[in-house]
């Protein structure tokens, strides 16, 4: 096997052998094709978020029933992400990612059929449990496709997908529900999840063993042996022996709390506290969405470029971690004081970029700390972390908006404290724990 890793960076180069170049293009057609099943998947986690005060008003739901609601999703989600990380290191992530967005998109369509709360609230657990599988899924192929100083970058540029879901979903969903109501809205993305997992079916396969050579080089040697000397079949159990489990649990909990507050109460916020309308605050939603896309894509660069100028892997990976929540935390945190809509926009959409920062490094962090037969299980366990904190998000944010009239100072004074809370768990507890037990 080769000794060293090639490089694949620069396709312009004819002594590179042909495998090397085809393996080269169709690596990233993959990562393409998550993208685009990352928007629909955040479309289906998005569109509850854009018809908040539509379903509310026609199912008489106040803030706090709101808050339940919109937080359905995320702790069936959380949850789920451990047993899914686990099916996704066993089973592989063709099988899961394609029976997850089969599954999500029945769930959304069925969910158009809801006449009660309950009926929606119980979709909304549904889907939750359905999309779990799919981060994983798609960190366990940059895995298989990408060495480990290319990772950070293909890892990012997935997370791209949830972001400009995020950042589509304003205006294009906000279209969607008064042309088709919000029941039409939601089968119209059932069909786009349905044409997603045709295509993954068609398209997607894990590298033959000669790409992976290839691809990887010395790693995938190691790889290789690793595994050869492991006994123990793919789990999470064993990772939470180890102290770095912990604080990535609390630390991603610090970060998507935050971000969970934008995505769910982001357009009932400028409609209510800001007064703008249906359709003002669906282009104006879209704004710190917009920069999310870019946040993600600067955090992969950044942490790839430290492990190009010789930077340990896991430090270039926490520079962007901490350095962004940090960032989003001075942003978010003004945010409740100031009057003018045009200044808190503008803070909004840097607390989002900075907050999203950390979000592609996260991943790769996992992929970094983990042996190669538990790289999904470590990242599930970190967005079950993760989706703890979105999941409790709405329902403090609606318990605080009940209390308060509609204030939303603590609001943000929770999220900017939590994105401290963040930074500060991986900065100081998340270790290179390589050479010894943690």
């Amino acid at each position: 096997m080769a000794s060293s890793t090639p490089d694949l960076t620069n396709t312009s180069d004819t002594r590179q052998p042909s495998e090397t170049r085809k393996a080269l293009r169709v690596r990233w057609a993959f990562v393409a094709l998550l993208v685009i099943g990352g928007v629909v998947n955040y479309l289906d986690r998005s569109n509850l978020s854009i018809a908040n005060t539509t379903i509310a008003k026609e199912f008489a739901l106040n803030p706090v029933q709101m808050g339940l609601l919109l937080s359905a999703f995320s702790w069936p989600y959380a949850i789920a992400n451990l047993p899914a990380g686990y099916l996704v290191d066993k089973l592989g992530p063709k099988k899961m990612f394609a029976w997850a967005a089969g599954l999500w998109s029945l769930v959304s369509a069925v969910s158009a059929a809801a006449n009660s709360f309950g009926f929606l609230y119980a979709a909304r657990v549904a889907l939750g449990i359905a999309e779990s599988p799919f981060f994983t899924a798609s960190l366990k192929v940059t895995d298989r496709w990408f060495n480990k100083t290319e990772r950070a970058l293909p890892v990012s540029i997935v997370n791209t997908g949830s972001q400009i879901a995020n950042a589509i979903a304003p205006p294009l969903l906000t279209y969607l529900l008064i042309t088709m109501s919000w029941r039409g809205m939601f089968v119209f993305i059932a069909a786009l999840g349905v044409l997603i997992v045709l295509v993954w079916l068609r398209m997607y396969r894990d590298p033959s063993i000669r790409e992976q050579i290839l691809i990887k080089g010395a790693e995938a040697d190691s790889a290789e042996e690793a595994e050869k000397k492991s006994v123990k079949p793919a789990g999470w159990g064993e990772l939470f022996r180890h102290r770095n489990t912990y604080f990535m649990i609390l630390g991603a909990f610090g970060i998507f709390y935050t971000v969970w507050v934008y995505l769910t109460w982001l357009p009932s916020y400028l409609q209510t506290s800001r007064g703008l309308s249906l359709t003002q605050s669906g282009w104006l939603a879209s704004l710190p969405f917009l920069c999310g896309v870019l946040g993600v894509l600067f955090g992969g660069w950044l942490s790839g470029r430290l492990v190009r100028r010789g930077v340990g892997t896991v430090l270039a990976r926490k520079v962007p971690i901490v350095g962004g929540a940090i960032l989003a935390a001075a942003a978010v945190l003004p945010v409740a004081y100031v009057d003018s809509t045009a200044v808190a926009v503008v803070l909004l959409s840097l607390g989002y970029f900075a907050a999203q920062v950390p979000i592609g490094c996260l991943w790769t962090l996992a992929a970094d700390i983990a042996k190669p037969n538990q790289v999904a299980s470590l990242g599930a366990i970190q967005n079950f972390g993760g989706f703890l904190g979105a999941a409790v998000a709405p329902i403090v944010t609606g318990a605080i908006l009940a209390a308060t009239g509609g204030n939303y100072t603590l609001v943000f004074v929770i999220g900017g404290a939590l994105l401290l809370v963040g930074a500060f768990s991986y900065g100081v507890f998340v270790k290179d724990r390589s050479s010894a037990e943690a």
